[in-house]
């Protein structure tokens, strides 16, 4: 333990960690146990607060739907008075479309801006770039919101403004998956990233509790509070995140046995052996001394990354059109306020938390990833049906709750396991030879190419519901639930390879608990 500031000559060292962890060690605030452990739990921490704040400030707008064009149509028991006034320029006929608009831009420049944020991301700080792009995410965010106060009623504002923020929003999660990665070999890794991923359902529920507490009041607040919490996370991640080992004085060592990671405490030349942050450490013998950053097409030959990438497309899709949709689905077949609807569309999200963490976990114990996202889309497609089949029938609220968990469970739990384990196995696959620097293409081919399905479930969503004439809503509701569920089989399919190469493998008895059949 430090007990008092570093020597200045010394000090000169300490130059690339963060800030805040910098002065903690000079203050001599430095873990007392197991410096490993602590950095471990502590990137964890901040990179699930950091993403959380990314989901958070995405969630609002399927929100505030309901606002922007109101059901005047229907009453329920909480909104008998409520005015019916809608939000110019959706008060008209078609406000569907309008509506698909703004998801539409927001999500092909996600999407395209993905690809381009893991090649950046490989080639830069890799704080900075995370930084930057969450502070002009709440920039973005709380523009939008800003419509409201300066009463913009122009539809190019908004869909330019969805348009810049997707791009930026592209930029958290090859950033923050890099950062577990590095932290995390893949013995525990589907455990562990179940229960981190966890952040995205986490910020849903957040973001839809706190838009739903602004919208009827002032839906501008429903955009412009997640702005600003996720400019303050980012402020808090340029200070204290630490994105690698290294930076901390610490080397991670990739064993061949089961590509999981081993600590070797750096012998420090300091009298109390504690390796200044920032402090340079040569690479372990064996390894790559000075690796490039893989290329695109690089990227694309490692096995299993084109297939996991287009499973990926269609579970998106299916997630995606609920994060957008679900509120509405729910007020139009429920009846329920907008703030109601909102409440109950966290259930969804509640249930992917599980089915994320219990994918994961099950997959490090039989080693086998696109077994467990087989299983969960093959149970997904008819729970998809019986959902439509028991919303039609007004269920009760219990039954309504129930019905949207396991959906959440089924639906998000194989998009949450490949968008973390899987992404981070394929981006450390044996065939890199240890060049970690992969790590951010690899995440950024397979969540890119997820994205794509993310933008186009919930244009076709908004397509299909625009052809709705009077007293047919609930036909293309059907219509939109068909489509959903043809995506899911889709997504079981192109895992079929992979999913009988792991069977064979325990017919025959080679897989061994904990490793990864990503061939």
């Amino acid at each position: 333990m430090w007990t008092g500031p570093r020597p200045v000559e010394q000090d000169k060292m300490a130059v690339r960690g963060p800030p805040g962890i910098r002065f903690l060690q000079w203050l001599g605030l430095t873990p007392c146990w197991d410096r490993q452990k602590v950095y471990q739990l502590w990137t964890l921490f901040l990179t699930f607060l950091c993403y959380t704040s990314y989901h958070l400030s995405r969630k609002p707008i399927s929100i505030v739907k309901n606002e922007l064009h109101k059901n005047c149509n229907t009453t329920d028991n909480t909104s008998v008075t409520t005015n019916c006034s809608s939000w110019k320029p959706f008060d008209g006929s078609d406000y569907e479309s309008l509506f698909g608009d703004l998801d539409t831009a927001f999500l092909f420049a996600y999407a395209g801006g993905m690809f381009f944020s893991g090649h950046i991301a490989e080639r830069s700080n890799l704080r900075y770039f995370l930084v930057l792009g969450m502070l002009s995410s709440g920039l973005m965010t709380a523009l939008f919101g800003l419509g409201y106060y300066w009463n913009i009623h122009t539809v190019a504002f908004f869909v330019i403004v969805q348009a810049v923020a997707g791009v930026v929003q592209a930029t958290g999660w090859p950033a923050v998956v890099t950062c577990v990665g590095s932290w995390f070999g893949k013995g525990r890794r589907g455990f562990i990233m179940g229960l981190w991923n966890s952040h995205t359902s986490v910020g849903n529920i957040l973001g839809s509790l706190i838009a739903a507490a602004f919208v009827s009041e002032a839906w501008g607040l429903s955009f412009i509070v997640p702005g600003i919490i996720i400019a303050s996370v980012g402020v808090i991640a340029f200070f204290f995140l630490v994105t690698e080992p290294k930076e901390v004085g610490i080397v991670m060592e990739e064993k061949s046995r089961t590509d999981s990671y081993t600590v070797q405490a750096e012998q420090s030349t300091h009298a109390d052996s504690e390796p200044l942050l920032g402090e340079e450490i040569k690479p372990l013998s064996g390894g790559p001394t000075n690796p490039k950053a893989i290329s695109f097409l690089g990227a694309l030959k490692i096995p299993g990354v084109i297939e996991f990438s287009m499973c990926l497309f269609f579970a998106k899709l299916v997630s995606y059109t609920f994060l957008y949709w679900l509120p509405k689905y729910i007020r139009d077949e429920e009846d329920y306020s907008p703030s109601v609807s909102g409440d109950m569309s966290t259930l969804f999200d509640v249930g992917g938390i599980v089915g994320g963490f219990l994918a994961g976990t099950i997959s490090d114990f039989t080693g086998g990833r696109a077994t467990c996202c087989v299983v969960m889309l093959v149970l997904g497609a008819p729970m998809l049906y019986v959902t439509q089949v028991v919303f039609q029938t007004k269920p009760s609220t219990s039954t309504a709750i129930g019905m949207l968990a396991a959906l959440g469970f089924l639906v998000n739990g194989p998009y949450a396991l490949i968008t973390t384990a899987v992404s981070a196995d394929l981006g450390t696959h044996k065939s890199l030879k240890g060049n970690a620097k992969a790590l951010s293409t690899v995440t950024a081919i397979i969540d890119g190419t997820g994205s794509i399905g993310a933008a186009v479930g919930p244009l076709l969503a908004g397509i299909i519901l625009n052809k709705a004439g009077a007293g047919q809503r609930a036909a293309q509701w059907d219509n939109v639930f068909y489509m959903l569920m043809a995506s899911d089989v889709l997504a079981c399919l192109f895992l079929l390879r992979i999913f009988v190469k792991e069977m064979k493998g325990w017919c025959a008895g080679c897989c061994k608990p904990g490793t990864s059949n990503v061939t």
